[in-house]
Order: C-alpha cells, then sequence, then structure tokens
C-alpha cells in the first residue's frame, strides 16, 4: 500500500506529462499557475489516497449482489444444507480486502 508521500510523487509526474494545462475564467482560457498546479497535485494524491483507502467498499457493494438475492442464497442453502451464501460473501472479501 502506498502511502499519500508516494501518492503525491505519483500525482506530481501525472501532472507533469499532463502540462500544459488550461482553465476557463471569464470565457478566456488560460494556463494553471503554479498553485494551480500544485493544488492539482494535492486534489490528484488525495483522491488515489481515498481510492487506495476506501475503495474496496464501493467494490464489495457492487459484488455482493442485492439484498433480495443474498436473501434468497441464504433460503436456498437452509432448504439445500448448502453454503452457497456464506462463500459468496468470502469470495468478495477476498476479492476486495480492506486495507491495513
Amino acid at each position: 500500500m502506498a502511502t499519500l508521500e508516494e501518492l503525491t510523487v505519483q500525482a506530481t509526474a501525472e501532472i507533469e506529462a499532463a502540462k500544459p494545462m488550461y482553465k476557463q475564467v471569464n470565457n478566456e482560457r488560460l494556463e494553471f499557475t503554479d498553485s494551480d498546479y500544485a493544488q492539482s497535485v494535492t486534489d490528484l494524491a488525495n483522491s488515489k489516497w481515498e481510492t487506495q483507502q476506501f475503495g474496496y467498499i464501493q467494490a464489495r457493494l457492487e459484488a455482493y449482489g442485492s439484498i433480495g438475492d443474498q436473501l434468497d442464497m441464504q433460503y436456498k442453502d437452509i432448504l439445500n444444507d448448502t453454503t452457497t451464501w456464506k462463500d459468496h460473501i468470502a469470495k468478495v472479501k477476498s476479492d476486495h480486502p480492506k486495507p491495513e
């Protein structure tokens, strides 16, 4: 897992590679100022960090499926003496681990 400092280095490289960058001010196209570039690096690094720290949550939510589908799995597990739901949840958690 990358530190915020490491992600800032990555973000800096990406912003440098994207130069020149522009903004629209009063219908005028202006190149970013030094402070705009610095803010872009900060924003990109923070975005990368948040995705690294919390991206697993959205990935798990999508992979779990609906509550209705999960309840259906549990019901069928009870009827058939299977562990489909438990196996599904374990796979989602292993495929999308929580960062330590």
